[in-house]
């Protein structure tokens, strides 16, 4: 995913000259470098000092650039204060792009797995969170992303990106809610790359004459209230699949919404994450593959749970 990332950010750069980029010391890893190559005059670093990194994006906001601060998700939430105040509180035009996010850095482990930043963003008042499922979203969703006016936290994974949407056809609305695979019996809610499990427990549930949706929520706020309650009042059954903790994230913000008459059971990682020798063993770890997402289908749809 960074690497779609590293193109798209380059290739915008070339029709703004508003566009500036600013890097933790991750210019490499996130590849930031991609635009600082191309437009040396507006990419900055400012070593490893998250709050600093705010800090300037605030003040290049101000002066009416359009700033894309960049680090890793674990270590963006350093500077939780100036994201806050600096930015949140002034409603400033800063674009956060939070990389190696969930459990995607698996060999650096718990230390570098950011797994509560989704409830921390989307408690702030006027911060549009967004999450890309893989590398096509990626590509369709960033442009978007710089044309808003206001704060948005962008949430990406490190390399791991199997093809959820690159088949599909659709330009990215804030906001909307894609739909996937069809389905009447239970609907899969998410976003990120573990989506495709996801979509692979669907199919396979679908040969057992279990009819289950899929769908695709890039936009974690706002969230889009009138389509989910339709698809939770039509189904009634909800399952939420994050890499994030159960606790503050699309899960309970979809269980805060329909709770009063649909079902929602949400899959996530209830720990701090752990070390492993790849992201799909650590999501098999914590129950997000496909065997244990089909489980959990298994148990809804006779009563268990």
């Amino acid at each position: 995913m960074r690497e779609a990332l590293g193109v798209t950010l380059a290739r915008l750069g070339e029709d703004n000259d508003k566009l500036v980029v600013i890097t933790a010391d991750v210019g490499e890893s996130t590849r930031a470098r991609y635009f600082g190559e191309r437009f040396p005059s507006r990419y900055f670093n400012v070593g490893i000092s998250e709050q600093d990194l705010i800090g300037i994006a605030a003040g290049l906001a101000l002066g009416d650039y359009v700033p894309v601060a960049m680090a890793y998700a674990m270590f963006m939430m350093r500077g939780w204060e100036q994201i806050r105040n600096s930015v949140g509180r002034m409603k400033l035009n800063v674009k956060f792009i939070a990389t190696h996010a969930g459990l995607s850095d698996f060999a650096d482990g718990p230390s570098h797995q950011a797994l509560e930043d989704v409830a921390l963003m989307r408690s702030l008042s006027g911060m549009v969170v967004v999450a890309p499922a893989d590398a096509w979203d990626v590509e369709r969703i960033l442009p978007k992303v710089i044309e808003y006016r206001g704060p948005v936290y962008v949430r990406i994974g490190r390399d791991y990106s199997p093809p959820i949407t690159m088949d599909l056809d659709y330009e990215f609305r804030l906001g909307e809610v894609y739909s996937i695979v069809d389905g009447d019996d239970v609907a899969i809610m998410g976003y990120g790359p573990v989506l495709f499990n996801a979509i692979q427990a669907a199919m396979e549930l679908r040969r057992r004459g279990i009819s289950v949706g899929v769908y695709n929520m890039p936009t974690i706020k706002p969230l889009n209230e009138d389509s989910v309650r339709k698809i939770a009042r039509r189904i009634g059954r909800v399952v939420v699949v994050e890499e994030h903790s159960p606790r503050g994230g699309l899960g309970s913000a979809i269980a805060e919404l329909v709770s009063g008459y649909a079902r929602v059971v949400t899959l996530g990682v209830n720990d701090y994450g752990h070390w492993g020798r790849s992201e799909e063993e650590l999501l098999r770890f914590y129950g997000l593959d496909e065997e244990s997402i089909m489980d959990t289908i298994m148990k809804i749809v006779n009563e268990h749970i």
